[in-house]
């Protein structure tokens, strides 16, 4: 089991909302409007983590390991949204999102193959890490700053994480496995062919409620995260290539090939057949 040895490494690296975060040396100049309305989004699309835990343990059942794993995942995602709602409440009480906002995202997710969702949030941990650290820059408040680069390097834990299970599938299920992360991760690398950002809050994920079935399509401002990334973040081609660069690099460590394009990864795709049907 992965689960004893992951809980005691997060747990060793647990960082603390009264005493990690300087909340002391917030600077109320160095705050604009328009950054705490980003804040706000930022809080209430942390809060999919529910949502998506529930995903998790139902289309996870026979796999006790990784629900577990949930129970540390769920955590510390939640508190995520709850450092920036805190922080709100701090310095911008009026912006604090109500609990009807944040109840608003929670609803079901359609049934979908377990590896392929495991890849697909492996991706969107990779993706998230690298638009906190871009926000990090891109605030001026050392507060708000300091909360960012503490998200980004939780993501990157939980990344590694999943890489770990993802790791153990492919022991398990061989080429199934391989196909299914493959598949995904030739999806999640080409975001520069998209017009939209590839991260699981902005994916359909419930049939029944198109088009407001995604996480972004029922914050406050639908329209947000695209005016975030191209906008303010300025999240451009730069840091595009770094996200298609750990994912392909991760692929190839464990797939243990070399994939240095999406290209690439799409030619081992393809080599290995039809994916079976499970995957």
């Amino acid at each position: 089991m992965l689960y004893p040895e992951l809980f005691k490494q997060l747990e060793s690296v647990r960082w603390d909302m009264d005493k990690d975060i300087p909340w002391a040396q917030f600077d109320a100049s160095r705050l604009s409007d328009e950054q705490a309305q980003t804040i706000k989004m930022n809080a209430i699309t942390e809060w999919a983590a529910l949502p998506a835990t529930e995903m998790f343990l139902r289309d996870n059942r026979d796999d006790s390991d990784f629900s577990a794993f949930m129970s540390i995942w769920f955590f510390e995602e939640q508190k995520h949204s709850l450092v920036l709602m805190e922080y709100l409440r701090r310095f911008r009480p009026e912006l604090v999102p109500t609990e009807q906002e944040l109840h608003e995202i929670r609803f079901e997710f359609d049934p979908a193959p377990a590896l392929e969702t495991l890849m697909l949030h492996f991706c969107g941990e990779i993706r998230l890490n690298h638009w906190y650290r871009r926000a990090s820059e891109w605030h001026s408040e050392p507060v708000i700053k300091h909360i960012y680069t503490t998200l980004s390097q939780d993501e990157a834990r939980h990344g590694g994480a999943y890489l770990r299970y993802m790791k153990r599938a492919i022991g398990k299920f061989g080429n199934e496995a391989r196909a299914a992360f493959a598949k995904v991760g030739v999806l999640m690398a080409s975001a520069r062919r998209t017009a939209q950002a590839l991260h699981p809050t902005n994916l359909h994920v419930n049939k029944a409620l198109f088009p407001k079935d995604t996480i972004q399509s029922r914050l406050p401002n639908p329209e947000w995260l695209e005016h975030w990334l191209d906008q303010q973040i300025n999240f451009d081609a730069v840091w595009e290539s770094k996200v298609v660069d750990r994912i392909l690099h991760n692929l190839s460590l464990l797939m243990d090939g070399r994939f240095k394009t999406v290209q690439e990864l799409n030619r081992f795709r393809k080599s290995l057949g039809p994916a079976p049907a499970a995957a």
